[in-house]
C-alpha cells in the first residue's frame, strides 16, 4: 500500500473534495496524510485522515479567517491579485518546509491541487510520483477556451480566440509572482524550468471534478486528463446542525455565497428582496461570514444560518442561488438543481459562464446586480422547464462519470505503474 500526501489550499472548496478522495484511498488500505497549515487540521481530522502541520510560525491557526475577511471584501481583478499574492507566499513556505516534512513522514506519492502549483515541483525534487487534481474549475491553459477568471461564453470564432489570447496575456502578467517563485526553487534544485504553466501539472494523471459535459470544447488537453465528476461524501465533513423542523414544505430556494467571497452582506439582502413575493421558502447560508443575529431583518423572513448542511438541503431544493463556486455548482447539479449565479472573483465567473452555456441556469454579474434583474433571473429558472431539464441532463452525466471511485482507480494505477493513465476516447 502507498502513503499518499495531499497538498491543497485550506479553504472548504478544496479541502472537501481532496479529503473525500483521500478517504476513498484510505478505505482501500492506503495511508493518507494532508500536509498543510493549521487551519486545514479540523476538516482533515473530521475526514479521518492524518494531518501534518507546516508553516506554524508563518501561518498560525486563524490565518484563513484573516484571509477570508480581506478577500471577502474584494471582487474581480483585485480579488484575483490578492489570491495570487497569497498563493505565492504559500508556495514559498511549502518550498522551504514541505520537502523535509514529507521525507520524514515517509510520503511516497502526492495528490496536488491544481491551485497549489508548488506541489509538483516538490514531488519532482523528492523523486516521487504525483497526480494533479482540479477541485475548482480546471485551469489548464488553452486559447480555444476563455481564461478561467472571465465570464466569457465559448465561441470557436477567430475573434473569440484573439479575445482569449488577450485574457491569458493579462492573466500571465498578474500571475508572474507565482511563476517566479517556482522558477527560483527549480533552479536551486537543479530541475528544468517550466516552459508553460501547464508544465506544473502531472504527466501521469490529471483529474477534474467536472463531468466532460460541464466544460467548453477543448482542443489541447493532455491524454492523461480525466473528467471524473465530483467527490462528495457527507461522512468526511464536519457535522452541521440545522433546524429542519422550520422547513415549511414550500419549494426550497437555497442561497449560499460560499465561505470566502461572501462578506458582501448586501447581496443577501438583494436575494431576500428578490425572493420575497415567491411561493417558496428561502434558506440563506452565510458561510461563516456573519452570525444571523448580526443581520437586519430580511424581507420575507428567510431562514438564515451561519452554516448549512449543504448536501442534505440540496436534495430538497428547487433552485440554488450561488456565487458559482465549483463545489456548490457540482453539488447542485448532482441533485439536478438549476441555479442563478452571482459570480464574484477568481474562477467563479468561468463557472457561471458554464452554467449559462449548459442551460442549467442564469448569471447576474455582481457589477450589475439589482433586485429586478435578480428577480427576473430567479423567475425564469423556476418557471421555464429547460433549466431543470438541463440540470437533470448534467446530473445524469455526473452519475456516468464515476466520481471519487473512478478517481481513486486512476490514482492507484498512475502511482503503481508510474506511467501515464490515458483517458478513454468516447
Amino acid at each position: 500500500m502507498t502513503h499518499f500526501g495531499i497538498i491543497c489550499p485550506a479553504g472548504t472548496g478544496h479541502l472537501n473534495p481532496m479529503t473525500t478522495l483521500g478517504y476513498e484511498l484510505q478505505k482501500r488500505g492506503h495511508r493518507v496524510t494532508l500536509v498543510g497549515i493549521l487551519d486545514a487540521q479540523p476538516k482533515t481530522l473530521a475526514a479521518g485522515l492524518e494531518f501534518q502541520a507546516i508553516g506554524e510560525s508563518e501561518f498560525p491557526s486563524g490565518t484563513m479567517a484573516e484571509l477570508f475577511a480581506q478577500l471577502g471584501k474584494l471582487s474581480g481583478l483585485a480579488a484575483l491579485q490578492y489570491t495570487i499574492a497569497w498563493i505565492k507566499n504559500m508556495a514559498a513556505m511549502f518550498f522551504r518546509e514541505a520537502p523535509q516534512v514529507l521525507k520524514e513522514a515517509g510520503v511516497e506519492a502526492l495528490l496536488v491541487d491544481q491551485v497549489s502549483p508548488e506541489g509538483g515541483t516538490v514531488a519532482e525534487f523528492l523523486d516521487i510520483p504525483f497526480v494533479s487534481v482540479s477541485s475548482a474549475l480546471m485551469i489548464n491553459r488553452d486559447v480555444s477556451v476563455p481564461p478561467f477568471n472571465t465570464p466569457w461564453n465559448y465561441s470557436p470564432t477567430l475573434w473569440a480566440q484573439l479575445r482569449n489570447r488577450a485574457g491569458y496575456w493579462l492573466l500571465d502578467r498578474v500571475g508572474k509572482p507565482i511563476r517566479e517563485v517556482i522558477a527560483e526553487y527549480r533552479r536551486e534544485w537543479k530541475l528544468p524550468l517550466h516552459s508553460t504553466y501547464n508544465d506544473t501539472y502531472s504527466q501521469l494523471a490529471q483529474l477534474s471534478q467536472q463531468p466532460a459535459e460541464f466544460e467548453f470544447p477543448r482542443q489541447n488537453l493532455p491524454q492523461c486528463f480525466h473528467f471524473t465528476g465530483p467527490y462528495h461524501n457527507p461522512t468526511t465533513r464536519e457535522p452541521v446542525s440545522f433546524p429542519f423542523e422550520k422547513l415549511t414544505g414550500q419549494p426550497l430556494i437555497y442561497a449560499s455565497m460560499g465561505t470566502i467571497q461572501n462578506r458582501l452582506l448586501g447581496t443577501f439582502k438583494s436575494i431576500a428582496e428578490a425572493c420575497n413575493d415567491l411561493d417558496a421558502q428561502l434558506v440563506i447560508s452565510l458561510g461563516g461570514s456573519a452570525s444571523p443575529e448580526s443581520l437586519p431583518e430580511l424581507p420575507g423572513s428567510p431562514l438564515v444560518v451561519k452554516y448549512a448542511p449543504q448536501l442534505e438541503l440540496l436534495q430538497k431544493a428547487a433552485l440554488t442561488i450561488t456565487h458559482a463556486g465549483m463545489n456548490t455548482t457540482l453539488e447542485s447539479l448532482t441533485n439536478g438543481v438549476p441555479m442563478v449565479a452571482i459570480p464574484i472573483a477568481n474562477d467563479q465567473p468561468g463557472v457561471a459562464a458554464r452554467i449559462v452555456w449548459t442551460g442549467a441556469g442564469e448569471m447576474v454579474p455582481l457589477s450589475g446586480l439589482s433586485v429586478p434583474k435578480l428577480r427576473h433571473a430567479i423567475a425564469r429558472v423556476l418557471t421555464e422547464p429547460s433549466y431543470k431539464e438541463n440540470a437533470v441532463r448534467l446530473q445524469e452525466a455526473i452519475q456516468r462519470a464515476g466520481g471519487v471511485s473512478r478517481a481513486a482507480d486512476i490514482v492507484e494505477q498512475a502511482v503503481s505503474t508510474k506511467k501515464p493513465v490515458l483517458a478513454q476516447i468516447k
